[in-house]
Parts: C-alpha cells; structure tokens; sequence
C-alpha cells in the first residue's frame, strides 16, 4: 500500500458539521504529500480518515490501490506520529521503538539490531535505556519517529510532529525527518500550518481552507503560481500585499490598474492582458510579495508607486518597511464557510451527498446585482477605508528612515491577479 487516493471525500460529524467537504488527492508511491491550512481547515481530519482513526461519510479511500473505507486501522500498514509524540511513559526509549515488531513477534536479535541502528540514525542511541519522561521535546518526537520507521510501513502519517519544538529545534529535527523519509522511500502525508516546514519538505502541497481543498503542487508552483488569493496570502513568510485597482482600457491602448493615486500599465503583448481586460469597470484583486518591490529614486519612470514610510523592521537578516501610499486594499477573500449549516444528525454514507447540497444550499448567497452596483463594484471587505500600508523587502541594509518619501519600483511581470472571490484571472500553470 504505497499509494494514496481520495476520491471525493466527505466528512460530516454528528451535529452537521462539515469538515472535510468532497476532496480528491493523490500522493503516489515514494512521494512527501505536505498537507498545509490553517487551524481547524481539516487537514487533521482527513490524515486520520487515511489511518483509519475516523470514519469516511462519504467517498473513496484507496490505499494501494485497495478500497479501505473499511479496512481496520490495524490492517492498512500505517505508521503514525502524532504532536505529542505519544510515547509509552513506562517502557524506555529502546522499549518504545521495539514496540510494533515486539507485537509482530519479529525475531528479537533483529528487532535489537533495527532499533539501535535506527538509533543511531537518529542521534538518540545514547537515550535508549531512558524512560520518555526524561528526555526533551526534540528527543521525544525522534522516538517517536523511531517507532514509526522502524516496522517499516507502507506509508508514513505525520500530524504536525514540529509543533511543540523551539524554532532551531524545528529546523534540525526538519532535516532529519527529510533525509529519513526519502532513504527509507516511503510514501509520506505530512500535516502543517507552517509554510517554511511545507516548502522545505514536500514534493508537493496540498493547501486547505474550511474543509476545501484550494491548490495542489510543487512548492514552486504553489508560491510562485498560486491558484487563489488565500494561497498566496497564507504561503508567505511576509505580509503579501493585497490591494483592489480599478480595470480600464484607455483608448484601448493597454489595460490599466487604476489605484487611485497610482496607475499600473499592463501592455497588450503581456499574455494576462486579455484576461485582465474582460474585467473593466470593475475591480480585481492585485497580489504583490513584499520582494517585488524595489526602492528607485525619485526620477525613475518604469512601473511604480511613491510614499511615506511609516517604520521599519529588522529581522535580523533583512529588514522589512511599511510604506504609506494611499492605495486601496482588500482582505483576502474567504469562501462561503458551510460547515455550520448542520442538519441535526450525523449523515449515513448513502446519504451524505445529499444532505451535502443541502448543507451548501445554506451558504452564504451570492450579493445581488443591485448590492454590487451600489458599491461601485468595489470587493467585499477591501478595507479600502483603512490605511493601506506596503510592504517592501529591502534586504540587509535599509535604504530609508521613518518619516522619509519612498519610491519602490514594481515588478509587473510578478503580480499575481485574482477576481474579488479569490479566483486567478489566468489560470495557473500546472
């Protein structure tokens, strides 16, 4: 079972809500499947529906190629590391790791000759006589990597192993878990909400949001390629700057991003033109990462905006600043959440996709035309009323002080141009 595909997978727990909403995914033999959301997206949920630690409402489970909506846990040749580790208190380390081949009455010179050389691999063979309440975070959770590895499984479960480290024991422990996974080749499901763990890992990215499956790729394709606003805003280290331009077409000459007191020109030969343009009158949403932006001086006449810096950061390798430029804003756009349109009652798996329309049929409506006209067209939430900052990366030296005019010089071939939901105008290349 090295193999793992979900076809239109429904969770639904008692009381109606929605966890997991019609998701299909693939991660295929030998591959590191990151699967990355904020909290409570679901992501947890679907990791434990694969290792059979919860019931599928409705959907198909595959694993290896076998069915296994109802294949016991213990038959699925899963190996699991939770948060917290989840270690015997009373065996020692050795004890822990030997556990599952102890259990599978493994020849006991073997099960020895395993765990220390795992160990070692490791860097815990000084611990292993060692009861787990003794040992600190980072030692624990490579325990408890051990004894998932150690049987040798068909498929690697991860729920956020990370999570309770120190930042430099995070990074360590990072490249262990990498390095261990891909010489062993076992096909891996990894869970985050921590970008840097999900681009550092993974072949590939799964990204959710409120049960929903918003993008899957390669991280390269993920940051630079994203398919939504909410992919690009929650895959970035730093703040992305999300504002809300007006399209024109003057004279039909270009397609104009019209900010109020900045302009952007989009030439017909750009391949987004086209796209871009079908939506004039209205306005879209401009993605903009913070290392698009280059401070110019005062007389450059390529693509740019100008104003006031309000402070600067320093993060110890670059510094970041925050630019008053009066453009208009918009938050990142949230899809209608359905999960709390329950029905009462859990939902039998015959029925699930159906009482799924119904569930959906509760979302939030789409405004009326009347609504939209009204307000110019403007998107939902663009907070265009608040104070817009821009955030620039400026690297390892600050090229201003607070207080002082700014001119920053904007990449055009890299702004990433989504419709007020949250959709891309050109579609991502994948």
């Amino acid at each position: 079972m090295s193999t793992v595909v979900l076809d239109s997978v429904t969770k639904v727990y008692p009381g109606g809500f929605l966890a997991v909403d019609r998701l299909s995914l693939r991660a295929d033999e030998g591959e590191f499947l990151v699967l990355l959301g904020p909290s409570g997206c679901g992501k947890s949920t679907l990791l434990r529906m694969i290792a059979g630690l919860e019931d599928i409402t409705d959907g198909d489970l595959w694993l290896g190629g076998r069915l296994a909506n109802d294949l016991p846990p213990r038959d699925r040749d899963v190996a699991m590391v939770f948060q917290n580790g989840a270690l015997y208190p009373h065996r020692t380390v050795r004890g822990n790791m030997s556990f599952p081949l102890e259990i599978a009455k493994a020849d006991p010179a073997m099960v020895r000759e395993r765990v220390t050389e795992l160990s070692k691999a490791l860097r815990i063979d000084e611990t292993l006589e060692r009861r787990p309440g003794t040992l600190s975070g980072g030692q624990r959770q490579r325990v408890a990597m051990g004894r998932a590895i150690v049987r040798q499984p068909s498929l690697f479960l991860m729920d956020e192993p990370l999570s309770n480290l120190d930042a430099g024991m995070r990074t360590e422990l990072r490249m262990e878990i990498s390095s261990l996974v891909r010489s062993v080749g076992v096909t891996t499901v990894y869970v985050t909400h921590d970008q840097i763990e999900a681009l550092t890992l993974a072949d590939r990215i799964a990204i959710m949001n409120r049960g929903v499956l918003q993008d899957v790729g390669t991280p390269a394709q993920i940051y630079n390629d994203p398919a939504t606003a909410f992919v690009a805003a929650f895959l970035s280290s730093q703040q992305l700057n999300l504002l809300a331009p007006q399209v024109r077409t003057p004279q039909n000459q270009y397609v104009m991003l019209d900010f109020g007191l900045h302009r952007l020109a989009i030439p017909w030969s750009d391949p987004r033109a086209y796209a871009v343009s079908q939506h004039v009158g209205g306005h879209i949403i401009v993605g903009i990462r913070p290392d698009a932006l280059v401070p110019v001086p005062d007389n450059y006449d390529g693509p740019s905006f100008t104003g006031r810096v309000r402070t600067l950061e320093y993060h110890g390798h670059e510094w970041l600043a925050y630019l008053e430029a009066g453009l208009p804003s918009a938050a990142v756009p949230e899809p209608p959440d359905p999960r709390h349109h329950g029905t009462g009652g859990a939902a039998a798996p015959g029925r699930a996709r159906s009482m799924m329309r119904r569930l959906l049929s509760g979302a939030q409506p789409e405004p009326p035309e009347e609504e939209a006209e009204e307000t110019g067209g403007q998107p939902a939430g663009s907070g265009s009323h608040r104070r817009a900052d821009l955030v620039v990366r400026l690297g390892s030296r600050p090229a201003w002080r607070s207080g002082e005019h700014a001119k920053v010089g904007v990449d055009v071939n890299r702004l990433m141009l989504f419709t007020t939901d949250g959709g891309r105008i050109d579609p991502p290349r994948r």
